[in-house]
C-alpha cells in the first residue's frame, strides 16, 4: 500500500482528498503547514505528496525546493494560481505535476495513480544493466548511458522512454500507452510524436539504426526492447 502525504491549510480538501485516495487502496497522511509536512515526511515512507502552494508557515515552491534537495519523491502540486507562468514555475523546480484549484477528486486520483506509474517505471530491474558484453550499458544510479564506454547524451524524453522499455524487455508498448507514461497524463498532441522520439534514440544507441537490436518496432501497435540483460 503506498503511502500519500497530502499538505494543505483546509481541513476539508484533505478530507476529501483522502476519502478519495483511500478508496483506491491508498494510504493517506495529512498536514495543514509546512512544518507537519516534512516531520510526517522524515517519519513516513511517502511515496506521493500532494502539495498546496499557500501555506501559513511557508510557500509549497520552498517546501517542493526543499525536498529536492534530497529526495526525488513525486511531488503533485495543487494552487489557485492559474497562470501558465505559474505552472511552468512549479514544473521547473522539480514538481511532477500541477493542478489548478478547484479541482475534481477524482481527476486528482488519476494523476496520482499516472505520476506514480512515470516513477516506477524509472526503477529498473538492477541498478547497472549491461548488453552485449559491454557494448550497451544503462546505470539508472548515475541516469547514465553508454554505448562501447562512450556516454551518451539522451534528451530526459529518451531516457525515460529507454527506461520504459528496457524495465519490461519483449513486452510490447502501444504508442498512446508510451505517450502517456513518458510524455505525461495530459499531454494532447499527436501520439506520433514518440516515433520522433524512436527515431532520435535509436540513431544514438544503435549500430544500425535500420536494423534495430535494442528499440524493435511492433507493426501496426508500437514498440519494444529487444536486449535482454547480461
Amino acid at each position: 500500500m503506498k503511502t500519500i502525504l497530502i499538505v494543505d491549510d483546509e481541513p476539508h480538501i484533505r478530507e476529501v482528498l483522502a476519502s478519495y485516495l483511500e478508496q483506491e487502496n491508498f494510504r493517506t497522511l495529512e498536514a495543514g503547514d509546512g512544518a507537519q509536512a516534512f516531520q510526517l515526511f522524515r517519519d513516513h515512507n511517502v511515496h506521493l505528496m500532494l502539495l498546496d502552494l499557500m501555506l501559513p508557515d511557508m510557500t509549497g515552491e520552498q517546501i517542493c525546493r526543499d525536498i529536492r534537495a534530497f529526495s526525488s519523491v513525486p511531488i503533485l502540486m495543487l494552487t489557485a494560481k492559474s497562470a501558465y507562468h505559474h505552472r511552468i514555475t512549479g514544473l521547473g523546480m522539480g514538481a511532477d505535476d500541477y493542478i489548478v484549484k478547484p479541482f475534481d477528486p477524482r481527476e486528482v486520483v488519476a494523476r496520482v495513480n499516472a505520476v506514480l506509474r512515470r516513477s516506477d517505471d524509472m526503477q529498473l530491474l538492477s541498478d547497472v544493466m549491461v548488453y552485449h558484453n559491454g557494448a550497451f550499458t544503462v546505470n539508472s544510479l548515475k541516469r547514465e548511458v553508454t554505448c562501447h564506454g562512450q556516454p551518451v547524451n539522451l534528451t530526459p524524453s529518451e531516457y525515460k522512454l529507454l527506461l520504459l522499455l528496457a524495465k519490461y524487455p519483449q513486452r510490447n508498448f502501444s504508442r498512446e500507452e508510451l505517450v502517456e507514461r513518458v510524455l505525461g497524463f495530459d499531454y494532447m498532441g499527436d501520439v506520433r510524436i514518440i516515433d520522433q522520439h524512436i527515431k532520435n534514440l535509436r540513431h544514438k544507441i544503435e549500430e544500425d539504426p535500420k536494423e534495430p537490436k535494442y528499440i524493435v518496432t511492433v507493426y501496426g501497435f508500437g514498440y519494444r526492447f529487444g536486449g535482454e540483460p547480461e
